[in-house]
This record gives C-alpha cells, structure tokens and sequence, in this order.
C-alpha cells in the first residue's frame, strides 16, 4: 500500500491559537491533548489532519501549498463572510458576477487559501 498523508502542517507563530481558528473554519476541534502554550496543536479532521507547529521565523512570502475550502450547508459567499466575521482577511476577490470563481483569504496569520463554490452552487 502506498503512503497516506497523516497531517498537513502549518508554520505558525502560536500553534494553538492558529489551531483553534481552524478549528472554527473547519466546524472541527483542537486535539484534546492540545493546550495554549504548547509547541504543536492538531485540527482533527476527517482523514488527514491538520498539525501547527511553533516556529521562531515569521511568514515572509507567498505559501508555496494552500488549502481549497468548499462550503457544504452554505453559500461560497456566506461563507466568506462567515470566515472574515472569524479572523480571516479577504486577499484577492475572484468571484464573478455569474456564480462562478473563488475567494482568496488569509487565516490570521497571514496564511493564503481559498474558498470555492458549494457542491450545490456548481450543480445549478
């Protein structure tokens, strides 16, 4: 058998912290072994997880792997503005006047992702 990805890990400046907005984004929640302060904090997620771990350097340039969210019980669009209502910044707005396109936002420390349209919005 092949290998699987076990975590996807993120770069942060406070691992826990970054763990529990993700948390929210992802209606998800931070490992029960996890607490403020530690080095590393898990976002248990169906398959893969999603592991912060505490770095000293701070992000410098454009992430070179993002993540793609798409809504399952909401709009794209509400869900964007969900997202900014948890601390994320709108980095570049790619939605078009006829549905289509995405949203690319920040988590809060910076790093980039995206927020396509709903398995719903695709179908119409």
């Amino acid at each position: 058998m092949a290998s699987l990805v076990r975590h996807v890990t993120i770069d942060s400046s406070d691992a826990y912290a970054l763990a529990t907005f993700w948390a929210a984004v992802l209606d998800s929640k931070v490992s029960d072994d996890d607490r403020p302060g530690d080095e590393e904090a898990l976002v248990e997620t169906p398959g893969a997880g999603i592991l912060f771990v505490t770095v000293p350097e701070k992000k410098s340039v454009k992430n070179r792997v993002h993540l793609d969210l798409q809504p399952q019980d909401r709009t794209r669009d509400e869900e964007v503005e969900r997202l900014l209502e948890l601390g994320a910044t709108l980095v570049d707005d790619r939605r078009n006047a006829d549905g289509t396109g995405w949203a690319t936002m920040a988590d809060p420390e910076g790093n980039e992702f995206c927020v396509e349209r709903s398995v719903s919005e695709r179908a119409e």
